[in-house]
Parts: C-alpha cells; sequence; structure tokens
C-alpha cells in the first residue's frame, strides 16, 4: 500500500517541505514564500502547513516524516576537521558549538517541537526518517525522471562528508557508487569566488554565472586565470575528482570562505566589495572559475557513465542549478538524455528525502507516466487561489480591475499589453517550487525591445543592470531559435542564439567596457540575450502550463515570435511572491505597469 509521506529540508539555507499523498507527490513548498525571508533556512513550519492542508493530511495520518540529512554524520565531519586543523579555527568551534549542542545534535527533538506549532500528533507512534543528504539529493533527481535507469550524479556544497557523488538508478533502487568528500567540493570551490567577486554566499552565485559572459573569452587574462586556478588552487583529476589546497581556503575551520591576502598574491587584485564598481578582471575572473567549472562536471559526468554505461544522466545539488554548465554538458553528448531536478538545491533535498524513504525503505515501485515528460508536474507544486481571494484582494486595497471571461480573451488582451511595451506581473494557477519563476509567479515583458532589460533591472527589479534575463517560449520556437536539442522546462539550459538571430556586432566590442557592452544591440530578442548571445531557454508546454502556453500563442498570433521574458515576480533581496498580497504590494511599490492575476488586470494606469 502506497505510503504518506512529509519530507522536510532545514537548518542550513532554503528550507522546505514536500508531501507524497498515497505515494504520489501533491504539493511542495520553500519556507521562504510564507515567511518573506530569502533563503530561510529555519524550520518550514508554514510549508509543513501547506503540504499537510493540501494533501488533507494529519500528522497522525503521516506514515514518516524524513529529514533530508543525517546530522550526526555532520557533526563527525566537524569534529574531525576542526581536530585535523588544529589548533587553527578556535574562534570558529567556539562559535559553532554552542549551535550543534543546543540544536542539531538533539535534532529529532528539534523537528517533534517543530511540528508541535503545526498540530498536535501522537509522538510515539511518529516515524522520524534521516537519509544521508546526497542519497536525497540523488532520489529528487532519478525518481521524478522519465527514466528506467539512469546515471545520478549530485554536486554541491557539502552534505555530511559527501560533496558530490555519482550513483546508478534502476527501477526502484539507488545505488551510490563513488563519493567525493570535504573538504574538497566543486560547490565550494564556486562560493569561493563568489565571495572574493564580491557577492553572497549561497545566493551570489547567480550573479557570478551572469557575470562570467563579459569576461573576454580569448584573452591571455582569462587562459592565465584559468590556468592559476588549475595549478594553484585546484587538482582535477581524470575522474572529475578535485583536491583544493586548503592553504588558500578558510571554510574547513575559519570564518570567511578564503585566506583573502593569498587570492590578492594569486590573481593580483583584492577581493571586491559588495557593490563596488565590477572591473573587466572581475569578469574575466568570473569567467575563469565558469569555464574550470564546467571543465570539472564534463570529468564528472564522463567517469558517471564509464561507470554506469547509462543512457540518460540526472543532476541534482546546488551545482545543477548552474545552467550554462547543463546546457554545454547537453552539447558534449556523453549521454543521451539529461534530467535536472528543478529544486536542484537543498530545498528539493526534502522532496528527495520522502522520495528516497518511499522506494527504499518501504520498497514501493516507481510508477513513470510515459505521457508525462517527468514527474514533477512542471514544478507547480505551491500555493494556489481562487477569483474570491483576487476579489477580496481587490476590494481590501481599494482596486479597479478588469474581469475577463474566458482565457483565450485574458490572454489575447495581456498579450496585446506586452506588444505595447506594458510590464506584467503575472500570478496564475499554483507557485513554482525551485529558484525559479516558470509562469506562475512571473514578471513578463516583451524580449524584442532594446531597452526592457535595464528598464526591468533598474526600475522593477532594483538590482544589478548587467543580470541577464530569461525568454520563455513555446517548443517550436526554440526550435526556430537554439539548437538546444531537448526540452527546457525548468530553465536550466543555457544556449546560444541560431547565427541567423544574432546582430551584427562592433569590431571592438570584445574589447568594449562592461556597461557599454550590455547596451549594444545583440540580437533578434536584446533583452533575452546575454553579452555572449547566449539565454537560459525556458519550453513552455502546453500539458503543464496551458494558459501560459495560451499567452504564448497569442503573442506569436499579433507579434510573429512566440517567446516573452520572464523573470521571477520578486524584487531584489526578497523572495518570489507567493500570495496575492505579495503580488500588489511588489506590484505597487515597483515600475511595473500591470497586475494579471487568474482573469483579472489591473492597471496603475487607465
Amino acid at each position: 500500500m502506497s505510503k504518506n509521506i512529509l519530507g522536510i529540508s532545514a537548518f542550513y539555507h532554503d528550507s522546505a517541505a514536500a508531501i507524497l499523498l498515497g505515494g504520489k507527490l501533491v504539493a511542495a513548498a520553500q519556507e521562504e514564500r510564507f515567511t518573506r525571508k530569502k533563503h530561510d533556512e529555519s524550520f518550514p513550519t508554514n510549508a509543513i502547513k501547506y503540504c499537510l492542508d493540501y494533501a488533507g493530511l494529519t500528522l497522525d495520518e503521516l506514515d514518516a516524516v524524513v529529514f533530508y540529512d543525517k546530522p550526526y554524520l555532520k557533526f563527525e565531519r566537524l569534529l574531525e576537521s576542526y581536530y585535523a586543523f588544529a589548533p587553527k579555527g578556535l574562534r570558529s568551534f567556539i562559535a559553532a558549538m554552542p549551535v550543534w549542542m543546543n540544536e542539531k545534535i538533539f535534532l529529532k527533538k528539534v523537528i517533534r517541537k517543530g511540528l508541535r506549532e503545526v498540530g498536535d500528533y501522537n509522538k510515539s507512534s511518529l516515524k522520524l526518517l534521516f537519509p544521508e543528504h546526497h542519497l536525497s539529493h540523488a532520489a529528487s533527481a532519478f525518481y521524478p525522471s522519465p527514466f528506467k535507469r539512469a546515471a545520478i550524479l549530485t554536486i554541491d556544497g557539502v552534505g555530511e562528508w559527501a560533496t558530490a557523488s555519482i550513483g546508478l538508478g534502476e527501477g526502484k533502487n539507488i545505488k551510490v557508487l563513488k563519493e567525493l568528500h570535504f573538504p574538497h567540493s566543486v560547490g565550494l570551490l564556486y562560493s569561493a569566488f563568489t565571495y572574493f567577486l564580491g557577492f553572497k554566499v549561497n545566493s551570489g552565485e547567480y550573479k557570478l554565472m551572469g557575470m562570467a559572459p563579459y569576461g573576454r573569452a580569448n584573452s591571455k587574462e582569462v587562459k592565465d586565470f584559468e590556468e592559476i586556478i588549475l595549478t594553484k588552487l585546484v587538482d582535477l583529476k581524470p575522474d572529475g575528482s578535485i583536491w583544493l589546497d586548503q592553504r588558500y581556503f578558510n571554510y574547513v575551520t575559519g570564518l570567511r570562505m578564503i585566506d583573502e591576502k593569498a587570492w590578492e598574491q594569486l590573481f593580483g587584485f583584492p577581493k571586491r566589495v559588495g557593490e563596488s564598481k565590477i572591473e573587466q578582471h572581475h569578469c574575466d575572473l568570473g569567467l575563469a572559475i565558469q569555464r574550470v567549472t564546467e571543465k570539472i562536471v564534463f570529468h564528472m559526468a564522463k567517469e558517471a557513465k564509464a561507470l554506469t554505461g547509462a543512457d540518460a544522466l540526472c543532476l541534482a545539488g546546488g551545482v545543477a542549478l548552474n545552467c550554462v554548465a547543463n546546457g554545454k554538458l547537453l552539447k558534449e553528448g556523453i549521454f543521451e538524455k539529461i534530467f535536472i531536478q528543478p529544486a536542484a538545491g537543498d530545498a528539493g533535498g526534502a522532496l528527495g528525502a520522502a522520495l528516497a524513504a518511499q522506494h527504499i525503505l518501504f520498497e514501493e515501485e516507481r510508477q513513470i507516466d510515459d505521457k508525462a515528460m517527468d514527474g514533477m508536474q512542471g514544478a507547480y507544486l505551491g500555493p494556489q487561489f481562487t477569483d474570491l481571494d483576487i476579489e477580496k484582494m481587490a476590494r481590501r486595497n481599494k482596486l479597479s480591475f478588469q474581469r475577463l471571461e474566458s482565457d483565450e480573451a485574458l490572454c489575447e488582451e495581456v498579450a496585446k499589453l506586452i506588444d505595447s511595451g506594458h510590464t506584467i506581473g503575472w500570478m496564475q494557477g499554483r507557485m513554482e517550487y525551485g529558484p525559479r519563476a516558470l509562469g506562475a509567479r512571473s514578471i513578463l515583458a516583451d524580449p524584442r525591445s532594446p531597452k526592457m532589460q535595464k528598464k526591468l533591472n533598474l526600475d522593477i527589479k532594483f538590482r544589478e543592470s548587467f543580470r541577464p534575463f530569461a525568454p520563455a517560449m513555446l517548443a517550436e520556437e526554440a526550435e526556430r531559435l537554439f539548437n538546444l536539442g531537448a526540452p527546457s522546462p525548468y530553465m536550466l539550459l543555457v544556449d546560444t542564439i541560431k547565427k541567423e538571430h544574432q546582430a551584427d556586432l562592433p569590431d571592438d566590442y570584445m574589447d568594449l567596457p562592461m556597461m557599454d557592452k550590455l547596451y549594444v544591440l545583440r540580437s533578434s530578442l536584446p533583452a533575452a540575450t546575454h553579452v555572449d548571445f547566449s539565454a537560459r531557454v525556458q519550453t513552455v508546454h502546453e500539458e503543464t502550463n496551458s494558459k501560459f502556453h495560451l499567452l504564448l500563442t497569442k503573442f506569436k498570433e499579433i507579434t510573429g515570435v512566440g517567446v516573452v521574458l520572464n523573470t521571477s515576480f520578486n524584487v531584489r533581496g526578497e523572495p518570489i511572491v507567493c500570495t496575492l498580497q505579495d503580488g500588489y504590494d511588489c506590484f505597487m511599490h515597483t515600475g511595473l505597469d500591470c497586475l494579471v492575476a487568474g482573469n483579472y488586470i489591473f492597471k496603475k494606469k487607465p
């Protein structure tokens, strides 16, 4: 008999909950969306309440509550690491110990206390389970994938000891074949460069990835930086395993990621201070570490292929959100097919933990729907709202609105608004699970506008002007504009726009300053094409998001282009909006022109 299982991730970053009802994934959400605290690491009380409510279950009706890693193994790693580096790290040890002694060692007690805030339950009958961190990642990728047999590659900062793993998924079974152990970590290496280049660790990695294309691709500087990384910092082995020279790093026992003076001597410039001007050498170093990361991932993927002989690959872990590396990995052709868990980071660990319990502990067989792309339902697993909720929000905020009777009429009207230059806050159906807005809690705009990237970054998102935006498109448009060769429903693959859609660039383009390069017209979709002609592609499919697909269809009928610019509905420093009130607040405090919730259109100007 299929089980009811609640999965939880918490206490590091991006806490979340996911629930299986009768063995089927029915709901999942991150705690940050409810608390409005970005990357919230606290016990996911609100996310659990939502999941239970959606499933119509009480805590006593659960067969298991599953936490996404093993705290005692983590504590073992912490103690052994401090011991190995002693007497270094005393300050860090003293700072860390109270948290571990009060909370993380007694995690069962903490979880039970957290569940009491959710509701009453019988403590004696509650089954608490703790799979390993990278098994949770592996389960989150393999079990929802459409593959009966696949290699599994998980790469992140660190779990308990493992920082990366290669496994094989067959049927309901996962076998871990190889692991890379702390302190040697691709995720921590990338985060170290995130820190050195002036961005916040565990949230600024996207910014580093977005900055890298401003590096001068064929320059001596980039090649020199790559060589320094691969000779001084990283020893890369043929199987993809790495050894990091800990003389340059400080994350094991210190309070910072790196030895800043040592890095300054290595690269010839000091750590960038956040918000200070980004210089060309910052971009060149960003490109260098991106290339090194890609090289490591390719080596790991080849080793996974050699160990498993599988035709398909499943990816998870924070590094699997590096969509530039993912796109190039697909192009390498090491595997015929790739599936990437859309909530690849720690939030997805909640789902993976629940799935691991279902298939490994309870030995439930997998059910693969041959008609669906995968088992993630487009990642639309969060809360939704009704027409009554919309009208109550409108009355509460004294808003006038236009209500369209049909989806067809609504999408035609919104397509016209986008075509005329309006920016749209778009709230439809269930909120997305994972870091990407995929057409449920999105800001939409015209990708053909040369001014739209600057407008969105500065007037609406309030973020750095260099940050790129993604094109969301009909599948047939993806074939016309790109050479992806695979669907990209979760915005996790980057590709280069085809030559015929690229603009001619000035001869000195590669040598232009960063901001000058940004505002050169690059393609027929200038607001959604990065400075190196790349784009983070989202293919929109009728079976998972019929309304967004209809909007793109209407936009194509009007403009001849079935593509809109899609970015997350939030401003810098805040999570993606969840509720209608969140959407209204963001709409009113930014330069957005319209809010479209359900079939209701709200405009600032008549």
